[in-house]
């Protein structure tokens, strides 16, 4: 019987940002150039039988916090939500800060804590690029020429320092 030998050519590579990218807005944007300009010269494939785009995204999530103060600004209870789409997001969020029963129930006033929302897209072919808001990871390529295409790209796109 074969023995499966560990293949150790993928690799993963982490860019730290200098700061947080700065809002679910300048977020978005940035996966969409992604998607749309295709900087790293994606090509088409199927599998399956289906068809796929040169760059598609696989997975997004978004997690809104908020807080919850007293007359005083003090910090009296908190809340984190998840939402599976950008949409369900911003949606979320409004509703949430509309939602005068839970903020009754808190005893306080719902303030949208966007400094410590959390959002996170995966997208590719082969191998994958995740955007979170404080780093970039490429995952699962085994040629150097990818990691140095997306480096490259991030270069050159400011809040990815």
């Amino acid at each position: 019987m074969a023995d499966f030998v560990q293949n150790s050519q993928t690799k993963t590579a982490v860019r730290e940002l200098a700061s947080p990218i700065a809002s679910i807005t300048a977020f978005n944007l940035i996966v969409q150039s992604v998607i749309t300009d295709n900087p790293f010269g994606c090509v088409a494939y199927m599998t399956a039988g289906e068809n796929h785009d040169p760059v598609e995204k696989t997975k997004e999530g978004y997690t809104a916090r908020l807080v919850y103060e007293d007359a005083n600004a003090k910090s009296i209870g908190t809340a984190s939500h998840k939402f599976s789409t950008l949409a369900g997001f911003n949606a979320g969020v409004t509703a949430l800060l509309a939602a005068a029963a839970v903020t009754t129930a808190h005893g306080g006033t719902a303030l949208h804590d966007a400094e410590n929302d959390a959002f996170a897209d995966a997208n590719g072919e082969l191998y994958m690029v995740n955007f979170s808001r404080d780093r970039v990871t490429l995952t699962s390529y085994s040629d150097e020429a990818i990691r140095t295409a997306v480096e490259t790209w991030a270069d050159t796109v400011p809040d990815l320092a």
